[in-house]
């Protein structure tokens, strides 16, 4: 019995210790876990007195968004992180944030900002995945992500998940379940550079978040999972898989019906199709650092609308690969009547070669540079009609030669630049001044330093094809100042305006009748001369142009209203056999403007601009007597006689012939009468200002 008792006594003093020490830990637990929550609800409140307000927390953008549109308006290119206009919680439709809520934090509104479920869930998780390498997954709330969104990073370390844990909780208690929600749903990312529903619709969608439908947002919901796997412009049925994973969760929370699971259709939407991505960008390029200048709105999404048809840009692609001739690279610009750059070609191939040709290439022009040469000798008092010569030319020991290796005597200035005889253009150079010349090229736009070496006549300094088409494009506006431009108008994305094109047409570069003649010129040297190649069946002015040893080949011209440049040759600038401008590039510039033009009207060139009277003088003081008695006197009245039609051996020589021993035709004389007959058109009797008949 007393072993018996003992036994009890022992019994009953272990049992008594194990409670002692049970009440021990509890006590000890439950101050351990009340001094934890204590730190933890301090911890919450220093995070909450550290936390911005809710406006700083709106104005931290991931960057700027930038959608260049083209002339039609499509979408040509997205630049930047993708960070769409801002929407309030009440402009978010109702779908896409029970579509957030559903998929990726369906207690949000129950929980303070730490799911204790997920957490206990998460770690069972982790418990039954130990030693496989996955990491804790699936306990993130929707508030956990904003504050790892804003002030955290993505780094797996245990210190940023307690971390990320306060600041939800912080969050939470400073700021509203909507207001998290707003932050979230505007900041997320969703993938392709998107960041926010709105900016994620605008890619995918091509429209605002707030016209989002359930389909829509099933499938902008179901990317945050996996934005590269689930992109629909990437894996457009793996989007839509995942997307009616989304909706079947809506279903079974609550937050949709089975009957409108049933009628989403998902295989409906109709997603915005890809921006091109080759020739596009040689403009885009171009034309986007001038927002710098243009707009001063460094955080909002802008809306580019530009000048480019895409068209005209894929007629133009079109043509320089198509003519541009083998082992060489090809540039075209083609600018509207006001400088708009319809297309823009800097190279054959965008993704081989981004290097833009057509803006930054400085190459020498050859004989298009004679542009300047004879505008210059128009307004010093020459015109299409006056006579000169072609013949051998030395100046200070330069010979220039013509590319055909002979001299054809006699002709008038429509012919010498119609046939590009080199010999008169060296020598107008002499007359009017070769500084004179290079004024003339600043004048209409050429921005690259010009030489006044007498060789500059045939194009010996380095220009820009962009450049050189502007010069073109202000002939063709009849003496008025062309400035290319690409930007229309910039737009925030809800429309207000930022810039807004506006045309100058104040500057006047020459006087019309310049304009006019030169515009004379360059029509005949399309019809009759060099640039052949580049009729297209309605009126065309233009100039070829050739360097040395086949280094360059250009074309330059204009009809209806569209001037275009093209270039071709080498990066390395060696010798192309074969490459003249008035083959390949003139060839590229017919086939492109044969589409360029096509839907506009014919425009006959005006070249019947009457003289100032200063380049007519009375014809009393060109003939004495009676205008058709062919007696007419020089300067110091002695007579001069014209009216003999004997041929004699220095008024007509003998014809010229080649090495072969053939007669060399030379080129015809091309007066106005010619030219208005070749043309097809009437000539009107024109009235010379001060002209009088002499009185007998």
């Amino acid at each position: 019995m007393a072993r018996a008792g003992s036994k009890k006594a022992v019994s009953g003093g272990a049992s008594a210790s194990v409670k002692l020490w049970l009440i021990r830990g509890l006590k000890i637990g439950g101050l351990s876990l009340l001094a934890g929550l204590i730190a933890l609800a301090v911890a919450v409140v220093v995070a909450m007195q550290s936390l911005p307000n809710y406006e700083a927390l709106k104005s931290s953008p991931n960057g700027q968004m930038i959608r260049v549109h083209a002339a039609d308006g499509s979408v040509i290119v997205s630049l930047g992180p993708s960070f769409g206009r801002w929407l309030s919680f009440d402009q978010i439709p109702d779908v896409m944030v029970n579509a957030m809520v559903s998929v990726e934090d369906k207690r949000f509104y129950h929980h303070p900002g730490v799911d204790p479920i997920g957490l206990a869930r998460a770690a069972w998780l982790a418990v039954e995945n130990r030693g496989t390498g996955r990491r804790m997954q699936g306990a993130s709330t929707i508030t956990q992500q904003v504050t790892r969104n804003i002030f955290l990073n993505n780094s797996y370390t245990w210190g940023r998940k307690v971390r990320e844990m306060i600041l939800a909780m912080a969050l939470e208690r400073k700021f509203s379940k909507r207001q998290i929600l707003e932050l979230y749903l505007n900041k997320v990312y969703f993938g392709g550079g998107a960041y926010g529903v709105d900016a994620a619709s605008r890619k995918f969608f091509g429209h605002s978040a707030a016209q989002l439908s359930l389909p829509e947002a099933a499938i902008i919901a179901g990317l945050v999972k996996a934005p590269s796997s689930y992109s629909p412009t990437a894996d457009a049925e793996a989007a839509i898989g995942r997307a009616g994973v989304v909706l079947d969760v809506m279903r079974d929370n609550g937050a949709i019906t089975a009957v409108e699971r049933a009628d989403a259709d998902l295989a409906g939407v109709k997603l915005s199709p890809e921006p091109p991505q080759n020739s596009v960008r040689y403009f885009t390029d171009w034309a986007l650092p001038q927002l710098d200048t243009l707009v001063d709105e460094p955080n909002e999404p802008l809306e580019v609308w530009t000048t480019i048809d895409l068209n005209m840009q894929r007629a133009a692609t079109a043509a320089i690969k198509t003519n541009t001739p083998s082992g060489t690279q090809g540039a075209l610009v083609s600018l509207d009547r006001d400088g708009a750059v319809r297309a823009m070609v800097g190279g054959n191939d965008y993704v081989t070669s981004n290097y833009n040709r057509a803006t930054q290439a400085v190459r020498q022009p050859g004989s298009a540079f004679k542009l300047f040469v004879y505008m210059a000798a128009l307004e010093a008092g020459y015109t299409p009609d006056t006579a000169v010569k072609d013949e051998p030319v030395d100046i200070d020991g330069w010979q220039p030669r013509n590319s055909s290796g002979r001299y054809s005597g006699d002709m008038d200035v429509r012919t010498a630049f119609a046939y590009s005889i080199n010999t008169v253009a060296a020598k107008l150079g002499m007359e009017v001044g070769f500084p004179t010349i290079a004024d003339m090229a600043r004048r209409f736009g050429i921005t690259t330093p010009v030489n006044t070496h007498p060789s500059m006549v045939l194009g010996t300094s380095d220009v820009r094809l962009i450049d050189l088409t502007r010069a073109f494009a202000s002939v063709s506006r009849k003496g008025i100042a062309v400035t290319p431009y690409g930007i229309v108008k910039v737009t925030t994305a809800d429309g207000r305006m930022l810039y807004q094109h506006e045309d100058d047409t104040s500057r006047a570069l020459v006087a019309p009748w310049v304009a006019a003649g030169i515009t004379d010129l360059l029509q005949t040297a399309v019809n009759t001369g060099t640039g052949k190649a580049a009729q297209i069946g309605r009126p065309v002015a233009g100039k070829t142009g050739t360097t040395n040893s086949n280094k360059d080949g250009w074309f330059m011209g204009f009809s209806s209203g569209i001037t275009t440049g093209v270039w071709m040759g080498r990066d390395n600038a060696r010798a192309v056999g074969g490459l003249q401008g008035g083959r390949a590039p003139a060839q590229a510039f017919a086939q492109y403007m044969r589409v360029a033009v096509a839907k506009r009207p014919v425009e006959p060139f005006d070249t019947q601009v009457t003289l100032p009277e200063w380049q007519l003088e009375p014809d009393e003081e060109s003939y004495f007597g009676k205008p058709d008695n062919g007696m007419y006197v020089d300067e110091n009245g002695m007579p001069i006689d014209h009216g003999s039609s004997e041929p004699s051996e220095e008024s007509d020589p003998p014809p010229a012939v080649d090495d072969g021993g053939q007669e060399v035709v030379a080129p015809p004389k091309m007066d106005q009468n010619w030219i208005d007959n070749v043309l097809g058109r009437e000539r009107q009797p024109r009235e010379r200002p001060g002209a009088t008949q002499p009185n007998l």
